[in-house]
Order: C-alpha cells, then sequence, then structure tokens
C-alpha cells in the first residue's frame, strides 16, 4: 500500500488577494479537506507579519516575508531556505507561474520528485524581469513533469510553451458560486432604481480597457448604469474622462467594495463587462464569478488569451472586438434590448459555469492529474 500523498503548492502571496493566489490557496484547502496533505508556501504581502496558518489537520499556509523589491517583483529570500528544508517532505511540489522567487527556490532546493507547473500567464508587461528571468524560466518548463494552463487556448498559444506541448493540459479555475446577501442587494436595488445595470470589477489600470467601457456608456442611454469596482492609478484620467463625455450621471467609480458586499453587486447587475484589451488578462475569474449567478457576460476578444473561451460567444455572453466601444455599446444593447435573448444567454452562463468552473471540478480535476503523475512515478 503507498503512502499517503503529500503536495505543497509554492507561489506569489498572502494574505490573498490576486488569482493565482486564489487559485492556491483553493486547492490547498479543497485538498486538505479531502485528507490529502497539501500546504501552501507563499511570500508575505501588504506587511502581514501573522505567521503560518493552519487550516486543518491536513493543510497549512506557510509564509515567509517578503523583503526586497526588484523590476517591481516582490522578492522573499527566505522562501529559498525554507523550501530546501521542507522539500523532501513532500511527493509533488506545484509551482504557481509567473513567480521567479518560487522558480528560483525550486532551482536551489535540490527537489528530486514530481513538478508541476502551472502556468497562469505568460510575463507580458515586465520586459526586464523577463530577461532576467527567462533561463530560469526556460529551466523551469524543462523540469516540469506536467504543464497546467487555465484554459486549452492560453498553453496552445504561449509561444513559451510551443516545444513541450506533449506535456500540456487544463484545468479550469474554479470557484463556489457566489452567495450574495438579499439585505445588501435590496438596499443596492432601491438606490439604483429600475436602470440596467453593467458592472465591472477591477483594478484602474490600463489594460483593463475601462476607457473604451466609458465610451461606451456614452453611446448608451440614460436607462444604463456603469459601475466600475476598484482602485487604481488611472482614476483621476478615468474620472476625467467620465466628466469630458458628460456621463457622471450614469457612470460610478467605487475604490473599494468589501468582500461582504461584492456578491450583491454581482447580484442586482443585468450583465458583466470585461473590457480588458491586452493578455495579461488570461482568464479573468471576475467572469465565472458573474455567471454563477447567471449574468451574461461581455467581453473583448485577445488574440492568446483564455478570457473569450471562459465566456463563450452566444452561449454564455457576447464577445466583441477590443478596443472597441461602440461594439461593446452593440454587445450590451443585444443581450438587454431582448429579454428571450437575455434569458438564453443567462441560462447558457450558469449552465457553463456548473459544467466546467466550479471549486469541485478544478479540485477533482487536479487531483486525477496528481494520482496519474504519482503513478508514473512508481
Amino acid at each position: 500500500m503507498s503512502k499517503p500523498l503529500r503536495v505543497l503548492q509554492v507561489g506569489k502571496f498572502y494574505p490573498i488577494r490576486g488569482g493565482v493566489e486564489k487559485v492556491m490557496y483553493d486547492l490547498t484547502m479543497g485538498l486538505s479537506r479531502r485528507e490529502i496533505h497539501c500546504d501552501m508556501l507563499c511570500a508575505s504581502t501588504e506587511n502581514y507579519t501573522g505567521g503560518d496558518v493552519v487550516l486543518n489537520a491536513f493543510g497549512r499556509v506557510i509564509v515567509v516575508p517578503t523583503q526586497i523589491k526588484l523590476a517591481a517583483t516582490m522578492l522573499a529570500p527566505q522562501m529559498i531556505f525554507k523550501l530546501r528544508k521542507i522539500a523532501k517532505s513532500y511527493d509533488i511540489i506545484h509551482i504557481h507561474h509567473p513567480d521567479p522567487m518560487a522558480c528560483l527556490s525550486l532551482f536551489l532546493s535540490g527537489f528530486s520528485g514530481q513538478v508541476i507547473l502551472h502556468w497562469h500567464s505568460d510575463i507580458v508587461k515586465q520586459k526586464k524581469l523577463l530577461m532576467l528571468y527567462k533561463p530560469l524560466q526556460d529551466w523551469l518548463i524543462r523540469r516540469a513533469n506536467i504543464i497546467i494552463g487555465t484554459s486549452p487556448v492560453y498553453v496552445q498559444e504561449s509561444p513559451f510553451l510551443k516545444k513541450v506541448q506533449h506535456k500540456t493540459t487544463y484545468v479550469p479555475i474554479g470557484i463556489e458560486a457566489l452567495n450574495p446577501d438579499k439585505k445588501i442587494s435590496n438596499s443596492l436595488r432601491k438606490k439604483y432604481g429600475d436602470k440596467k445595470i453593467v458592472f465591472a470589477l477591477g483594478r484602474l489600470v490600463e489594460y483593463k480597457g475601462y476607457t473604451h467601457l466609458i465610451k461606451a456608456m456614452s453611446l448608451l442611454d440614460d436607462s444604463y448604469q456603469l459601475i466600475i469596482g476598484g482602485k487604481g492609478p488611472l482614476k483621476e484620467d478615468l474620472t476625467r474622462l467620465i466628466s469630458d463625455l458628460n456621463v457622471e450621471h450614469r457612470v460610478e467609480l467605487i475604490n473599494y467594495i468589501s468582500d461582504e458586499e461584492v456578491a450583491s453587486y454581482y447580484d442586482i447587475s443585468t450583465l458583466f463587462c470585461l473590457s480588458s484589451t491586452q493578455k495579461t488578462e488570461a482568464f479573468a475569474i471576475v467572469q465565472i464569478e458573474a455567471m454563477s449567478l447567471g449574468k451574461p457576460v461581455v467581453c473583448a476578444h485577445i488574440d492568446g488569451s483564455g478570457v473569450s473561451w471562459v465566456n463563450a460567444h452566444d452561449k454564455s455572453g457576447m464577445v466583441v472586438e477590443k478596443e472597441n466601444a461602440n461594439a461593446l455599446a452593440g454587445a450590451i444593447r443585444m443581450i438587454t434590448n431582448d429579454q428571450s435573448n437575455f434569458d438564453r444567454l443567462s441560462r447558457g452562463a450558469k449552465d457553463r459555469f456548473n459544467s466546467l468552473f466550479t471549486e469541485e471540478a478544478m479540485i477533482k480535476n487536479t487531483l486525477e492529474i496528481y494520482k496519474k503523475l504519482r503513478q508514473r512515478a512508481e
């Protein structure tokens, strides 16, 4: 009888904020609840000093301090020493990319077991970092026994994975369906009345394409309300654009939406819009959050990204040309002005979520990969 499987997820930060960290944490929690020994090694962020977090008898989050910032990347040298110390306790190390610190730590760990590389996205914007990191990234690609993408499109289209397609697969990101607080939802509905609400959520940064979405609102009538939740460096520029287009009464920028409220903003929305324009947006968990509540999605097509695979055109929503305000406005009208079409896409969004993007499916599919990898090793 084989000994119990032990897995270590490595990469990114704690507390959980970004999509990569959420996938790591959900896998760690989900597997450990199934009595699979699964820990998570990551670096601190937001000045976190709370130390390790025990999740249950089978899982914990091991947190090392972040000490250096280089090429806009936070580095935690102690991860190297920690992984060298604990690596031999695990059968599989599951590295979440992009994370140069995790890769370097594995390189120096002396670990000889099975390695899974979870390819969440290419390094797109940080060109200087990629120049420094590419030799190590190439080593990690060679070292990995299996490479997992979050969509079939991304692993097929990534220029870095062209020569290793024989060992790539994909596991869609999965989440628990949102459960909005109906009291909060009812309060928000009173605030916005009978408006058709277009909701968007994410940092106010260039690749999110919010300028195009705000311009799209200027092409729609007063029955529409756009709510954008998120903060970031473009707030002043976007506020100015809203004023210049004279849509202050129909576009609201909300700096921060709490975890308790965010599900209710999805709940009251008519549809969700993802206007992102660059491959930095590799999957967009916000799309499946909306779909979990049966909200149709409008997104832009981005070459090589999995975004428009997640939101299937004319099934769970509409996919339009990127950087095109007219196309965004047209898709929003098409969905909202025909009740039968809206109902069809709403059902399609919910069905697609249930068939592909549940947390249960993500954990089950990942565990199957672990078991096959272990059998191969034995």
